[in-house]
């Protein structure tokens, strides 16, 4: 019970955080990029690709983090929206780097998102299990009316896992896709 509620309690502060983030960028011009990706595609590049193509259920998948040489320029440096590559960081994107939390958001409601969605913000991982970075999955979202939650957040640990399985270091996401 303890752990549903956590589960409850990290919904409910990833929807305001969220939710206030989507207001002010609502409220404010376009942002500027803050990162410009190499001409030829990276590795973390590659793995979101392959990772789309083998789960039809997802609707996104973005990784996030601090380019090499940078020094807090959080930013989305591969996902499935290659336009978005290079846009800063939100808020909630920093903290779930920084402090190491999972954000679950089921985006009801929202202004800005025409698709009914799921999104599971938390760290991404290396194979030695240590957080590197953010991984962002949005789940095309079927209706549930009860469990919701924990079937996100199992279903983002499967694919956050399989994903760290295929990183040797964070160095290497930046590194020409083979």
């Amino acid at each position: 019970m303890k752990t549903i509620s956590k589960l409850a309690c990290a919904a409910l502060v990833g929807a305001s955080l969220l939710f206030a983030t989507a207001t002010a960028r609502a409220q404010t011009p376009a942002l500027k990029k803050n990162w410009t990706p190499p001409a030829n595609k990276i590795y973390g590049q590659k793995l979101v690709d392959e990772a789309m193509a083998k789960h039809p259920e997802l609707l996104s998948i973005t990784l996030h983090g601090i380019p090499p040489g940078e020094k807090d320029i959080y930013t989305m440096f591969a996902g499935s929206y290659p336009e978005r590559i290079g846009n800063p960081d939100d808020p909630d994107d920093i903290d779930v780097t920084r402090k190491g939390i999972t954000i679950l958001d089921p985006r009801w409601k929202r202004v800005n998102d025409k698709d009914k969605k799921f999104v599971v913000l938390m760290p991404m991982q290396n194979a030695n299990h240590e957080n590197i970075g953010l991984v962002v999955y949005a789940f095309k979202n079927p209706s549930r009316p009860t469990g919701m939650e924990k079937y996100y957040l199992d279903a983002a640990i499967k694919l956050r896992d399989d994903l760290a399985s295929k990183i040797k270091s964070y160095e290497q996401m930046y590194e020409p896709a083979k």
